[in-house]
This record gives structure tokens, C-alpha cells and sequence, in this order.
């Protein structure tokens, strides 16, 4: 870090991540401040009036096969597949019509109802068996899952961001990737872990170098998340 600039970290309101401002806090070192976010949804967002028990009812839920292969979940090919794919951009659309989804959005999609998925001896997984699974092959999923559940139930689509060296990165809302450049990147943290100023340093690095902003989400033992936005400041 040059001698001629400081770094700060500033945790604002995110004009998209709509919420209120809590309590703010200031470390004994003056080197960061940072402002602790409220990202509930607000209350006008909510949708108003509930369907009818005839209008539910008409509605078919359909839910897609997949096959656990590894540390990907592949989807049969079919329109409703494929569908998720266009609409939400959850997972890659291969040659074959297959969708071809990270652990995290197979697993999102089946908490939510909209997956089903089979193990390589075509047993169906359960709830319990499935997240057994995916933490035997990815020792930080349910860190990284408590921030990917959280940021998708908000309304942004959020991908992984190996080759920025972060674990996500998140577009705005209505904005899909290829139609214009993801506005953070995300580092899903636990309440207890610790952090060297060396360690956050290089994360602001690296949010700096791809032109985008840093979001450092800390999940408690109850699985919320708090989020903080990091920037670089001149004094």
C-alpha cells in the first residue's frame, strides 16, 4: 500500500440494497470506518393482496430433475430447465439443452421446490442428505450459501467470481449477465472468523482492479447476514 494514501472502508446505505442505517462504529486504529446496514426489505415493497384459493390451485407446479455429478447439479433437458436458465440465469446452458447449475444454485432451487435431485445410483436426495453432501465436498458452503440465498431472495442475480479471485459477484437489479458488468463482489465471511489487515487489503485489490465494489457479508450462528460495502478513500 503506498505511504501517500490511506485506506478506509465505508459501509453505506446501498441505494439497492434498500434499507435503513443502524449504529455506527469507528475502529481504535482511525484506519477504517464503517456503518452497519439494515437491508430488510422494505415494507412497500411488499406485494399487496394474496390469490385466491382457485387461482393457486390452477397453477401446476413443476419441478425439474437433476442428477448430482460432482460438484455441479445437471438438469434434464427440458423447457422448464431451460426456463430457469432464461429467466433467472441460474446455472449454463449447454449444447444439449441441459442446464448445468454450481452446488449452491442446485440447492437454492431445491429448498425452493423448483429441483429435484438424484444421486449418480439415482436415489433421490432429501433436505438433510443433500446439505450433508454438499459440505463433505465444499467445506464453506453453508457460509457462502447463507450470503448466495440471501442476496437471490433480494432480487439480484449473484455468480460465482473465481476468475476475480472473490467468491461472487453480484449485478444489479433487472440487469443479467452479458447485458452489462456485475456491480460487486462478495466475500461471505462467518461472525467468528478473523481477517489480517494484509488479508483485507488484497480484497479491496481486487474489487479495485475489476472496477467494482466490495461487499463483505457476515453471517451469524443464526444464519442472517450483514453486509458491508468497502471502498477506497482519499483523505
Amino acid at each position: 500500500m503506498a505511504k501517500n494514501k490511506k485506506s478506509a472502508a465505508q459501509a453505506t446505505t446501498l441505494e439497492s440494497f434498500a434499507g435503513e442505517k443502524k449504529d455506527k462504529k469507528k475502529s481504535n486504529k482511525d484506519l477504517i470506518e464503517v456503518e452497519e446496514i439494515d437491508v430488510s426489505v422494505p415494507k412497500d415493497l411488499v406485494k399487496a393482496g394474496t390469490e385466491s384459493t382457485e387461482d393457486k390451485s390452477a397453477k401446476k407446479k413443476i419441478v425439474v430433475k437433476g442428477i448430482l455429478a460432482g460438484e455441479k447439479v445437471i438438469t434434464e433437458a427440458s423447457d422448464e430447465a431451460r426456463e430457469l436458465y432464461n429467466q433467472s440465469r441460474f446455472g449454463m446452458l449447454s449444447e444439449t439443452g441441459k442446464v448445468e447449475l454450481s452446488l449452491l444454485e442446485g440447492f437454492y432451487l431445491f429448498e425452493k421446490g423448483k429441483l429435484s435431485v438424484k444421486n449418480d445410483s439415482g436415489k433421490k436426495f432429501t433436505y438433510e442428505t443433500f446439505l450433508k453432501k454438499a459440505r463433505e465436498t465444499e467445506p464453506n458452503f453453508w457460509i457462502r450459501y447463507c450470503v448466495f440465498k440471501d442476496i437471490r431472495n433480494r432480487g439480484y442475480i449473484i455468480k460465482t467470481a473465481l476468475k476475480f479471485g472473490a467468491d461472487f459477484r453480484v449485478y444489479d437489479r433487472g440487469v443479467k449477465p452479458g447485458e452489462d458488468h456485475a456491480r460487486w463482489i462478495v466475500y461471505p465471511v462467518h461472525e467468528g472468523d478473523t481477517l489480517t489487515w494484509y488479508e483485507f487489503a488484497a480484497k479491496n485489490r481486487v474489487a479495485h482492479s475489476t472496477k467494482k465494489k466490495l461487499l463483505i457479508g457476515i453471517v451469524d450462528d443464526e444464519g442472517d447476514v450483514t453486509y458491508y460495502e468497502i471502498r477506497w478513500m482519499r483523505p
